[in-house]
């Protein structure tokens, strides 16, 4: 027995004071309509009609299980309504995990113009540089870099890229020396995050060179090796958006710009459960990420990364 249903046939045969009217208005026969009521008074093993050839009438119980019964329904119908009402108006807080140097430039930008379409979506970001792992923190949507493993029942599309770069302070490259080939590095304080490859990767046209990163600091954000850089502690590889303000206010200089490092540019990924049954905000979200980024290809705030000639090498 559909107890739900027969619920529903119970109340509007009430409602109605008849099995045959109940039965036009939910296309039923009347004989499916007393069928449902009998059997609902089967489960309950309690009368709730009284039934004569020309009335109806509730019982004592059939009063107190009407009650119920509209509460019930009517709770039901409130629910189902506002799925659909969220179906199609995304609502409520999306759960977003990002490396911290996305989370802190070109994702707020993006939030910031989802919202202004979608008022009624608030979002709760966790940035991480570390490993997090995606499906245990429940996230409805991250970003991940090539270095972040994607566990492979999730969905992952590429929206943008980022570039890392070699920078150090104007003081510690005159007190050091500015290293002119990858190999020079080896003469300096290398400043690295802890979860990247123990080596840096430089390629030109005649080959890779491999450098190790053993050094007087790792640290498992960017952040904190930015900040080891900045007080002349040595050479670190960072992405570009972290640094870009460092380079234009000079207090940063990029070197070995000649050559590509760690496989060229990083590529960043949204990542989300399976594409069956994503809740509207979700699916929004996404549709509207992946459409802001195939928009701005090209520019600065797509890639991630500023324009070469807006960078002022040590040669």
């Amino acid at each position: 027995m559909n107890q739900l249903q027969a619920m529903r046939v119970f109340t509007r045969v009430v409602d109605l004071s008849s099995f045959s009217l109940a039965g036009k208005q939910l296309g039923m026969s009347a004989a499916a309509v007393t069928r449902s009521v009998g059997m609902l008074e089967a489960h309950l093993n309690m009368r709730l009609l009284n039934r004569s050839t020309r009335s109806l009438s509730l019982t004592e119980a059939g009063r107190l299980y009407l009650d119920g019964c509209r509460a019930v329904i009517d709770k039901l119908d409130e629910v189902e309504s506002e799925l659909v009402r969220a179906t199609r108006d995304p609502s409520g807080v999306l759960r977003i995990a990002a490396p911290s140097v996305f989370a802190s430039g070109a994702l707020t930008t993006l939030l910031s113009a989802y919202r202004d379409v979608n008022p009624r979506v608030d979002f709760d970001v966790t940035a991480y540089d570390t490993h997090i792992d995606m499906i245990e923190g429940g996230f409805d949507v991250c970003f991940a870099t090539d270095r972040q493993q994607v566990n492979a029942s999730l969905v992952s599309r590429k929206i943008t890229s980022v570039k890392e770069i070699v920078v150090a302070t104007p003081a510690y490259l005159s007190r050091r020396g500015v290293p002119r080939a990858p190999t020079d590095l080896a003469q300096h304080d290398l400043l690295a995050v802890s979860d990247a490859p123990r080596s840096w990767e430089f390629a030109d046209t005649d080959g890779v060179q491999r450098v190790s990163t053993n050094g007087p600091l790792t640290a498992s954000g960017y952040a904190t090796v930015r900040a080891a850089v900045l007080a002349d502690m040595g050479v670190a590889l960072l992405p570009l958006p972290l640094v870009a303000d460092d380079i234009a206010r000079g207090v940063l200089l990029p070197v070995l710009n000649a050559f590509d490092v760690n496989g060229g540019m990083q590529h960043v990924s949204i990542v989300y459960s399976g594409r069956n049954y994503l809740t509207m905000k979700v699916r929004s979200f996404i549709d509207f990420a992946v459409e802001q980024f195939r928009s701005q290809h090209g520019h600065a705030a797509g890639n991630l990364h500023a324009p070469p000639l807006a960078l002022r090498a040590v040669a």
